[in-house]
């Protein structure tokens, strides 16, 4: 077994640094610094394979404790083996803690300018009076109660009528009524300027809509106006009229039902027109009104809806009229 002797003369092998500084203080004649710290932990690390095979034998020296500056390698820097690059430990860095007290020192001040901004509003303890001048609470306390003023107004006091203006919403059927009106308007000036009045028309209702007249034919229709003019022929200008749908056709209103209706009635039925006769097209489902009869045989007729819903005057043949119905009664 090795005895402590053998121990103290065993070899010590040295770092490069420890090699150095034992050179440097050799030269200069001073003994060179080891710690016993630093011979542990270079010992430890690999050395190179250049001071491996080397050995320095140093007579003991002694050590004081003075620090050995250490080669430290960069901060977060690790090697494979968890080294850092010359072997030594590696380093970690230090996070850099703040002061609490620096961010409580930064509320309280932040929380004392608020209170100091907020003293104005309550430093005050009395009320202010309309001179300016500070009133206690207790003088507001001991001054008088107000009291309530009453007003009356006298009955005979003559008070102007309130008059609000007179507004109202347009109702569908207002508007409807207005389209109409605007209709016949418009139907009245093309009327007008067609010249039918000029021709002898005297339909009283030649502007009129799509619904029945009071003859209970459908308003400007062939039927209805070869109605009104027989109620004419006979002096009836006005309801009840003489012939009205009951009486002329109760089976049907259309004009080619208007020969079967002369016929049941027992009325003329004849082809030699006569003036106030009713010229029927059975084949067109048309009527009109024989107005003159010519010297050379021809008719002269009256007439509406052979031009749309217009009136018309046309002069033909007998030959091209199917049926001449005599006026009622004859």
């Amino acid at each position: 077994m090795p005895t402590s002797q053998d121990a103290d003369s065993a070899p010590v092998y040295m770092s490069r640094r420890e090699a150095r500084a034992a050179r440097d203080a050799a030269t200069a004649g001073k003994p060179p610094v080891v710690t016993p710290d630093s011979a542990a932990v270079e010992r430890d690390a690999v050395s190179p394979p250049a001071l491996a095979t080397s050995q320095i034998s140093v007579p003991q020296i002694p050590t004081a404790p003075a620090a050995v500056v250490r080669e430290v390698s960069p901060v977060g820097y690790v090697s494979a083996n968890n080294t850092s690059p010359r072997g030594h430990a590696p380093v970690k860095a230090k996070r850099i803690r703040k002061n609490p007290l620096r961010a409580l020192a930064s509320m309280a001040v932040i929380g004392g300018l608020f209170a100091v901004a907020g003293l104005p509003a309550y430093s005050a303890t009395g009320l202010v009076s309309d001179e300016g001048v500070m009133v206690s609470d207790a003088s507001v306390s001991d001054a008088a109660p107000a009291t309530v003023q009453s007003v009356t107004v006298s009955a005979e006091l003559d008070l102007p009528e309130l008059k609000r203006d007179q507004f109202s919403a347009t109702s569908p059927e207002d508007l409807e009524q207005i389209r109409q009106q605007a209709a016949v308007a418009s139907a009245n000036a093309l009327y007008a300027s067609s010249g039918a009045r000029a021709l002898g028309d005297d339909y009283p209702w030649p502007t009129a809509g799509d619904t029945l007249s009071p003859l209970n034919y459908y308003y400007r229709q062939c039927t209805d106006f070869v109605a009104w003019r027989l109620n004419r022929d006979v002096g009836s200008f006005a309801a009840p009229f003489r012939w009205a749908w009951a009486d002329l056709t109760p089976n049907g209103g259309d004009a080619y039902q208007w020969k079967s209706a002369w016929e049941a009635h027992g009325w003329t039925v004849s082809p030699t027109p006569v003036v106030g006769s009713v010229a029927w097209f059975g084949w067109d489902n048309h009527v009109s009104y024989v107005k003159q009869v010519n010297d050379d045989g021809s008719v002269l007729l009256e007439e509406y809806n052979y031009v749309y819903r217009s009136y018309g005057q046309r002069t033909l043949q007998p030959s091209e009229v199917e049926a001449f119905l005599y006026p009622p009664g004859q």
